[in-house]
């Protein structure tokens, strides 16, 4: 890695529903510094980007325009990384409303994809623990990344396998299986997410982090 790409400015978007230092202490052991950062200014200055998130879309959603990041988020023009959560958050709307009821969520519409309860077909939710993703062929964020690697996931909500382009409605450029087939990894244009947790996922996910960065 070169010294100039550990000097990029790189941002963990604070989003207040997210513990955020597993994330960059993960970015940090791969050499880069890190910002924690809701201020406008630093958020569209930054190289990459993190969207971190746990907890409900409904939750998260509250605390995103609570804190004005709504539209600030849709302005980014460089490469996002949305995980977990955070990867929830940039389809058009989520089924996960917490305790109030059974409406459903707007998310940041980012990507042309809804937000479902996983169709389990009688396996436990969460879908909670080490699983293998199918990557698209080719794909940078997975570059060297071998197959049937392991990946740690923790949700119960979870988007469709669907395929538009990246660069128009997005799709999924990686896909899991728990029950049924699920969005694992997705992009849409410079917004990507994911829905496992690299930063919990070992070798494989410090390699996918680190690929992000290099994009």
């Amino acid at each position: 890695m070169t010294a100039t790409n550990t000097q990029q400015r790189v941002v963990i978007i604070d989003t207040g529903c997210a513990n955020v230092s597993s994330v960059r202490f993960a970015i940090e052991r791969l050499g880069y510094q890190v910002k924690v950062s809701k201020d406008p200014e630093v958020v569209l200055a930054a190289d990459k980007l993190f969207l971190p998130g746990v907890g409900t879309a409904s939750e998260a959603m509250q605390n995103l325009q609570q804190r004005d990041l709504v539209s600030l988020v849709k302005q980014v023009t460089k490469p996002l990384l949305g995980i977990c959560l955070g990867m929830q958050l940039l389809g058009k709307e989520s089924q996960e409303h917490g305790q109030n009821g059974s409406e459903i969520i707007p998310c940041l519409d980012l990507c042309d994809a809804s937000v479902e309860k996983i169709q389990a077909e009688g396996l436990p939710l969460p879908h909670m623990g080490w699983n293998t993703i199918t990557p698209e062929d080719n794909h940078p964020l997975f570059k060297g990344i071998p197959a049937g690697s392991y990946f740690y996931f923790v949700h119960s909500y979870a988007m469709p396998v669907f395929d538009h382009t990246a660069q128009q409605g997005g799709k999924t450029i990686a896909s899991a299986q728990y029950g049924q087939s699920f969005t694992a990894a997705v992009q849409s244009g410079n917004y990507y997410g994911v829905q496992f947790h690299p930063e919990r996922s070992s070798k494989a996910g410090a390699k996918l982090i680190q690929n992000f960065l290099e994009l």
